[in-house]
């Protein structure tokens, strides 16, 4: 099995897995007490806790606080609902974003959708004009999961400062694999993105900043985030975070030299997105024609997407795609491909071999 969908997940790094491991054990181990407690048990896993976010934080930028989450969508979700004003996001941004207007427009707020360029970067100019002293929040991702553009964060905060408005970035495919700018005022992040465990995630809030909670309950995580966190989750997203900043740049050197030989192995496709402003961990490609189904049953034993993994059983053609100008057809005949850490040339290689001979099979190469 090729894997080539680290947009979707990513594999689970050693090192995470152990740091996991400890803080599973029972009924004769220390590791299964509740953070929460008091006694000598509880204050065990409360440090393991602490030490992950100091972690998790290192990745951030200065001057703010983390809080734990089951994932970038409950991030999201919790600042969206639980700030004050008018928002405003991009055609392009993930559906944890978009999916969020009947809520937000259910508290008397605006939601508005502005688009994105032919490459996938925020529309500054629609911006611009956009922008009100109404405006509470201006949600924009870091990098787009489906076609990898990377938003120019730090003018989106120039504009939201000359408002008033506090900037959301959806970070969960940048975090861990480059700096964050810190031009935003909440972020959001998935463990499993950079290795870690699936089910925790952190939202990262610039400090005297102050939302309504999403859930009630015992007041865990400043009051912002109720319920049991699982120390074996927060460690296990501590350790990947901790290798992908000693890793940074090596990871980087690995993408790049990945890339270029995707690049030439699939020169005959068309790259969907800009490929300079892009993260090159991404390659979303379309051939006119291409049926993609047929393609995914027969080369079953390579792991690729149709579009974003979360929306990619719907048999919608992809919003980002649409957003950045591709027609339904186009959208539907699109592919994307993602590497990362664990991926070798070999299986680039391989991988494009037997989907390029299975694309000409159906006559479209």
């Amino acid at each position: 099995m090729i894997y080539l969908d680290y947009q979707a997940t990513t594999p689970l790094a050693p090192e995470a897995r152990d740091a996991m491991l400890q803080w599973l054990d029972g009924p004769d181990g220390i590791g299964f007490g509740n953070p929460h407690s008091a006694h000598a048990m509880g204050r065990q896993a409360a440090a393991a806790v602490e030490l992950a976010r100091d972690r998790v934080a290192a990745l951030f930028p200065p001057g703010g606080k983390v809080i734990f989450t089951s994932g970038a969508t409950e991030a999201l979700n919790t600042v969206l609902r639980g700030s004050k004003g008018d928002v405003l996001t991009f055609a392009a941004e993930h559906a944890a974003v978009l999916d969020c207007k009947p809520a937000v427009e259910a508290q008397g707020r605006k939601f508005g959708v502005l688009p994105v360029g032919s490459g996938g970067q925020a529309n500054l100019i629609e911006l611009r004009k956009a922008a009100t002293k109404q405006t509470g929040v201006i949600a924009a991702m870091l990098v787009n999961n489906e076609i990898g553009a990377i938003n120019p964060l730090a003018d989106i905060g120039a504009i939201a400062r000359e408002t008033g408005a506090l900037v959301l970035c959806d970070a969960v495919q940048g975090y861990g694999r480059m700096t964050i700018p810190g031009a935003a005022d909440f972020i959001a992040v998935s463990a499993h993105k950079i290795h870690g465990p699936k089910g925790v995630g952190a939202l990262w809030m610039r400090d005297g900043l102050k939302l309504d909670p999403l859930m009630s309950g015992g007041g865990q995580e400043a009051g912002l985030r109720s319920g049991t966190l699982s120390p074996a989750l927060c460690a296990g997203f501590g350790a990947a975070a901790q290798l992908a900043s000693e890793r940074m740049q090596e990871d980087a050197r690995h993408i790049e030299a990945l890339w270029t030989i995707a690049r030439a192995a699939f020169a005959d496709w068309t790259l969907n997105g800009a490929e300079d402003a892009r993260w090159h961990g991404n390659l979303n490609l379309r051939r006119d024609g291409l049926d993609v189904a047929r393609l995914m049953s027969e080369c079953r034993d390579i792991c690729f997407s149709a579009g974003s993994a979360c929306a990619s059983g719907s048999g919608r053609p992809s919003h980002v795609l649409k957003a950045i100008g591709l027609d339904s057809a186009a959208a539907k005949s699109s592919i994307r491909l993602g590497f990362g850490r664990y991926t070798t040339p070999d299986q680039i290689e391989d991988a494009a071999t037997r989907l390029n001979a299975a694309a000409a099979a159906q006559g479209v190469l």
